[in-house]
């Protein structure tokens, strides 16, 4: 239960990027978004609210893990590093994609956040399996997210 804090704090912190993302996304999706060219196996637009929630629970779950090893550990600040990068490249989509109505744009930072998400992975497993495997439905949403994304460039 001491950990409790750092739980609330860590989930609230990651659901709190994809709250201050919303804004971008609302306001673009009826308007330019609409208008976009996507591929058949787009999801409905209903879908992807449900799903980001609970990604980004699972991920401050997963962060959470980390930051309980102790944060003045050099491995466990390392990753705590990398997941803050990937976290503000999350955030830093939705601005590119849907904020600047690029997908141009949104590619090239998917693709960046895609990179960081594997190293931010890849220095979570050594430290906690469980961190790891939390993060993995996250890497399948936004390897897709990347495929939609870059369909979306070629269609348009």
């Amino acid at each position: 239960m001491k950990n409790l804090p750092k739980l609330i704090v860590s989930i609230a912190v990651c659901e709190l990027v994809g709250i201050m993302s919303t804004p971008f996304t609302l306001a673009a999706i009826p308007t330019w978004y609409s208008t976009l060219v996507k591929p058949p196996f787009s999801p409905p637009n209903s879908i992807f609210g449900p799903v980001w929630t609970l990604l980004y629970m699972m991920m401050g779950v997963s962060f959470f893990l980390i930051w309980q090893l102790g944060g003045k550990k050099k491995k466990v600040k390392t990753a705590m590093y990398y997941f803050g990068v990937q976290l503000a490249l999350n955030f830093l989509w939705s601005i590119t994609f849907f904020g600047l109505r690029s997908p141009v744009l949104g590619l090239v930072t998917i693709v960046a956040l895609l990179a960081l998400i594997i190293l931010t992975m890849k220095h979570f497993y050594p430290l906690s399996r469980a961190a790891f495997y939390l993060l993995v439905p996250y890497l399948l949403w936004v390897t897709f997210a990347t495929i939609l994304n870059g369909a979306i460039v070629l269609l348009n």
